[in-house]
């Protein structure tokens, strides 16, 4: 059972930043993948797959629409992980939220078995 949650969102004006935070509770095992999926406003709208790594190894992979802009990170010792959003966009406006599995990383987010709350992006124009 791995437990998320996320903080850091809020209100930015495009060109700005934010840094959206995850805690980690302590899992059993040494190696999943964690990422970030978001939700843009709209009943209909699918969760995009934004972010994401694999604790066992040292890779990353970002969307195509966020690559240059965003960058997950992670810390250990805290259990933290971490997403920088610069260069913020009003596309980028949504619910983000921090996913984990132990299988293999995946932009599907029927894959990921754990999710957090979610935490509110909004950017305006």
């Amino acid at each position: 059972q791995v437990q998320l949650v996320e903080s850091g969102g809020g209100s930015v004006q495009a060109g700005g930043s934010l840094r959206l935070s995850c805690a980690v509770s302590r899992p059993a095992y040494d190696a999943f993948c964690i990422g970030w999926f978001r939700q843009a406003p709209g009943e209909e709208r699918e969760r995009e797959g934004v972010a994401q790594m694999y604790t066992g190894g040292n890779g990353h992979d970002y969307a195509d629409s966020v690559q240059g802009r965003f960058s997950i990170s992670r810390d250990k010792l805290k259990n933290m992980v971490y997403l920088q959003m610069n260069n913020l966009k009003p596309e980028d406006t949504g619910v983000y939220y921090c996913v984990a599995d132990l299988n293999g990383c995946s932009w599907k987010s029927d894959e990921f078995q754990w999710w957090g709350q979610g935490t509110q992006v909004t950017v305006s124009s």
